[in-house]
């Protein structure tokens, strides 16, 4: 299949915007330059004419934007599966499990916000190719983290928000009340 290097310029770029997504929607793989746009049109065209579930693979280390990567490919779906009137598809899709994203994400020594797990996000189109809905499953949680981390890195979110909170009512039957300063 065809293969994307995406680098993150870690700052916004006019290249994601909704008059991109229609140059890419329709145009062969090839006639355009290379962009998630082209992927994403290409497995769109695929699950349309051959009635076959498509996949893309987002793969990279911390920071390089894999799940950026995904939200814009959800878009360009959600766009030209006529799903765009209706609120952000990518941001639902991302927002299904809130309790996982704080559970699952730690600061590295990359990224403040890095997902220690994997995402598989699936999709599900109609007849006639508009988004029906999506689910997102997680994986792969770094078990180790809970016990260890490197230096300059962090445990997850979740075990310095329990802390945070130790010392209202409603979370007093948990044992909280020994936690040390976390602000670091």
């Amino acid at each position: 299949g065809i293969v994307l290097v995406a680098i993150n310029p870690y700052e916004q770029l006019p290249i994601y915007e909704q008059d991109v997504i229609y140059a890419y929607s329709d145009q062969n793989t090839g006639d355009m330059d290379p962009h998630i746009f082209a992927v994403a049109e290409e497995a769109y065209k695929q699950m349309a004419r051959d009635e076959k579930n498509q996949s893309i693979i987002v793969s990279g280390e911390s920071g390089a934007g894999k799940t950026v990567s995904a939200k814009y490919a959800m878009r360009f779906f959600a766009t030209v599966g006529g799903s765009a009137s209706d609120t952000s598809i990518e941001a639902k899709v991302l927002a299904s499990s809130p309790i996982m994203e704080a559970i699952g994400n730690a600061k590295t020594t990359r990224n403040d916000n890095s997902s220690r797990f994997g995402k598989y996000i699936q999709i599900g189109f109609d007849k006639r190719y508009h988004i029906i809905g999506a689910n997102m499953r997680t994986y792969l949680l770094e078990k180790s983290r809970v016990v260890f981390q490197a230096e300059d890195e962090r445990n997850y979110h979740i075990f310095y928000q329990l802390c945070a909170s130790a010392s209202l009512p409603e979370f007093k039957d948990l044992g909280l009340s020994k936690c040390f300063d976390l602000t670091a």
